[in-house]
């Protein structure tokens, strides 16, 4: 384990060891400390790290991940593991808006609650929070899955492409072309291999399962003030 404390190490310095740290290379694990809210850490990380950041961090924290392991022990700024490829990404307290937008792969875990638009054009990401997520979480939606065990905002899933959403609470409204659907076998499987892979104990029977009504694919003149 290799300690940096990020109050004598400069940001800039530190992240460019671990994203150049080589696939030979013995040193894997690292930690973090003193971040006292800095933007952009442990960002574009390409190699099969662990890194553990002790305390709260600011924006764009682990953003465009690829295949590290990145934990963060206080809360997240805005963008948080903003286009991540791969690996990932826990936060064990609360993160800002737009957590995991973009995402094209791998996991993000937040314990606590996340602000609006959680999952943003989501790509193939699956995120799963603890607590609940603001208003336009997985707005356009492309793939991937979210799944809440607290409660959602307004306007879930506005115009959600093909995104699997799971929400355990209440949900205050759907966005655009975006409708509750069956729970069906297949749906509680995979939810449950994905709450398995997030280390969070809940039953998958407990959650509603919403998606796209696919209206909004192609254009329609009666459609209008829906886009």
């Amino acid at each position: 384990m290799i300690e940096i404390d990020l109050d004598t190490s400069p940001l800039r310095e530190t992240n460019r060891r671990l994203q150049t740290v080589g696939a030979n290379d013995n040193a894997r694990q690292f930690r973090l400390f003193n971040p006292r809210g800095a933007h952009a850490v442990a960002a574009g990380l390409t190699e099969d790290l662990e890194v553990t950041v002790e305390g709260h961090v600011g924006f764009y924290c682990s953003g465009m991940n690829r295949q590290a392991k990145i934990q963060v022990t206080g809360n997240a700024g805005v963008g948080l593991a903003e286009n991540m490829m791969s690996g990932e990404v826990r936060v064990a307290g609360n993160a800002s808006q737009s957590a995991g937008a973009t995402g094209q792969g791998g996991l993000l875990v937040v314990e606590g609650d996340t602000s609006s638009r959680c999952g943003i054009s989501m790509k193939g990401i699956d995120i799963v929070v603890g607590g609940s997520v603001g208003h336009m979480s997985a707005f356009m939606g492309q793939a991937g899955s979210l799944a809440v065990l607290g409660d959602a905002g307004n306007s879930l899933g506005d115009s959600l492409y093909e995104a699997r959403l799971y929400v355990r609470g209440r949900v205050e409204s759907l966005g655009a072309d975006c409708k509750e659907k069956e729970m069906t076998a297949h749906h509680l499987e995979k939810l449950g291999r994905l709450l398995d892979r997030a280390r969070i104990s809940a039953n998958p029977r407990d959650f509603r399962r919403y998606g796209s009504a696919r209206q909004l694919y192609h254009f329609k003149i009666g459609n209008l003030g829906a886009y």
